[in-house]
């Protein structure tokens, strides 16, 4: 396979790289992910993370184990692992239905490869028109407010709902991002921070819990999220903390804008109740590891619950930004989503 780099991927040599996003900002390191053991690991760990990126990764691994010569039984059993990797992120799923099709060819090893890296240029360029859609609807001087991560880092291209604010940065509409931190793993004061330094974007760093005091002091004029995925109904599964930002945003009547590929979309899944969320380990609310170290805070014997995504309704959502343009609820009402 040709040479690639995004952000967060590389192809050197046949061998796929990935850039270890716990070990981000202090520190910048690559990690192979040569084998279907090591990159379920780097998912699990959320050293690769963001939707489309695990789809992205998991498409080049097969291709790259094909090249080396893997059967095409081996290389479809290891497709089914990697499809359980994450069960709420429905982009690896579209990706994987996309790299079975590919891989019951007959030369099989070749179309491998070309899927995948259709898979890549097609995420760059869908980044590029979800960008432009959302960047229309974001007004001079706007304070917006972001949760998680959804830029470079997290796709292909130049990300989702990260995208839209970095280009509306660029036609000077951006006065101010409010970043939540993004408990219990940080990822908004990590890598949201990260890159919005880098791009040079005007952003300010607060806790989760201090969203609902900016609104009430009209401190933000609009909240933009990603997705992991988008339901028949409109329900969008994303980060956990999410729904809170909804509810807040529709009592203080600030828009609430979802921003994702339409990869996320799930016609298949009737509504966010049927959406399954993954539950993550304790170890990430009682305490805290990083690049740093390790810290614990909470009693070593305390009972934990940790959905890694929650659930945001249709009715709270005030738009969704796809790279075919922005869905309004009018249209998801009348079953803009049902496939």
């Amino acid at each position: 396979m040709q040479t690639l780099q995004t952000t967060s991927l590389r192809v050197v040599d046949n061998t796929l790289w990935i850039l270890d996003q716990q070990a981000l900002p202090q520190q910048k390191n690559w990690l192979p992910a040569d084998t279907v053991d090591a990159l379920v690991g780097h998912i699990h760990a959320l050293r690769v993370r963001g939707a489309p990126l695990i789809g992205l990764s998991a498409s080049l691994l097969l291709a790259l184990l094909a090249e080396h010569g893997m059967t095409r039984d081996a290389l479809g059993q290891a497709l089914e692992v990697l499809r359980a990797a994450r069960p709420t992120a429905v982009n690896l799923m579209n990706n994987l239905d996309r790299m079975k099709q590919a891989l019951a060819q007959p030369d099989y090893a070749t179309a491998l490869g070309a899927e995948a890296l259709r898979l890549v240029q097609e995420d760059r360029e869908l980044c590029e028109r979800i960008a432009r859609a959302g960047s229309a609807l974001v007004t001079p001087g706007s304070r917006l407010l972001t949760h998680c991560n959804t830029g470079g880092l997290a796709t292909a291209g130049v990300g989702t709902a990260l995208g839209v604010i970095a280009r509306a940065h660029e036609e000077g509409n951006v006065a101010n991002v409010w970043v939540d931190e993004t408990r219990p793993l940080l990822q908004g004061g990590r890598l949201t921070a990260w890159e919005l330094g880098e791009l040079g974007v005007p952003y300010q760093l607060i806790t989760d819990s201090m969203a609902a005091g900016l609104m009430a002091q009209g401190l933000v004029d609009a909240v933009w999220v990603g997705a992991d995925r988008i339901a028949a109904n409109g329900d969008v599964a994303n980060k956990i903390g999410t729904y809170s930002l909804a509810v807040l945003a529709k009592y203080h009547d600030v828009p609430f804008y979802v921003a994702a590929p339409q990869t996320t979309l799930d016609p298949a899944c009737p509504n966010g109740a049927a959406i399954p969320i993954e539950q993550r380990a304790a170890a990430e609310v009682t305490g805290v590891a990083g690049s740093f170290g390790a810290v614990q805070w909470a009693p070593e014997e305390a009972r934990v619950y940790n959905p890694a995504f929650d659930v945001t309704p249709a009715s709270l959502i005030s738009g969704w930004v796809l790279d075919g343009g922005v869905v309004t609820p009018e249209e998801v009402a009348k079953g803009r989503f049902a496939g």
